[in-house]
């Protein structure tokens, strides 16, 4: 007979909750990774907070205080190996463990390929996609079974662009390839489960500084035709980093809008 795994008693809800858990966010300076922190301790984690503004992590790690968790701030330049490792070995000082890591690090540009500077588009890559790795493969080395990585992807690495971002494409269509090829290799040895988010096009402040036009072509590429809020990619990061998806490994979750579902 197949292995099943046995009933978990109480509410449903409850298999949301991180209590007693420590989550380490790459990118938490702002944005999408300042909201997720924030829902992260919401949810009862404590949370280790990643980037390399100093000053916008303890504008995070003040918000993660007032919801009543602790918070590590570590000033992290995820394009390098050691820096990455640091952070890691830094959550399991602090708190004794880590269990989640949300990696959320990146950057964007927009060029066309024939003008693109090689060096911009190998710093994407950098950023996006090979940093992601080292976060992931330095977490994992310290992450007990049971352990959950969510990989903040995006929808452009699903469909394609209304604009020339081929660098940012290549990055978060390679960061799916990824979380399924670490699904593949940690999720049975190492009881590390790997999924990602793809998130479409979200009301931030990197998202403001894009001209309406741009914006509308994009959201005319999907059904709700409306931006996305960050508590609706607090939610999805949150099912995928909570046992409530326990079942769930190597999975890339489109929260887009309906953008890739054209």
């Amino acid at each position: 007979m197949p292995k099943i795994p046995p009933a978990t008693a109480g509410s449903v809800l409850d298999l949301f909750r991180l209590d007693g858990r420590v989550a380490l966010v790459s990118g938490a300076s702002g944005g999408l990774g300042a909201g997720f922190a924030c829902a992260l301790a919401e949810a009862g984690a404590d949370v280790v907070l990643a980037a390399r503004r100093i000053d916008g992590l303890e504008k995070t790690a003040a918000t993660v205080r007032e919801r009543g968790r602790r918070a590590l701030p570590v000033a992290t330049d995820v394009t390098d190996p050691e820096a990455c490792e640091a952070a890691a070995q830094a959550a399991v000082a602090e708190f004794g463990r880590l269990d989640v890591l949300i990696n959320n690090a990146g950057i964007s540009t927009v060029s066309p390929a024939l003008k693109e500077d090689p060096l911009d588009f190998r710093r994407v890559i950098d950023v996006n996609l090979v940093a992601a790795y080292q976060l992931a493969t330095a977490c994992a080395r310290v992450m007990e079974r049971g352990g959950s990585i969510v990989n903040v992807a995006s929808v452009l690495g699903l469909v394609k662009s209304v604009l020339p971002q081929a660098a940012y494409a290549a990055s978060k269509a390679g960061m799916i390839g990824l979380t399924r090829d670490l699904a593949h290799q940690w999720t049975e040895r190492r009881g590390i489960r790997v999924n990602a988010i793809a998130p479409g096009f979200v009301a931030t402040d990197m998202n403001a500084e894009m001209p309406q036009e741009w914006l509308d072509r994009f959201l005319a590429t999907g059904s709700l035709h409306r931006l996305g809020t960050q508590r609706e990619m607090d939610a999805a990061m949150l099912f995928l980093a909570s046992p409530a998806s326990g079942y769930v490994t190597g999975a890339t979750l489109a929260v887009d809008g309906g953008m890739s579902g054209h």
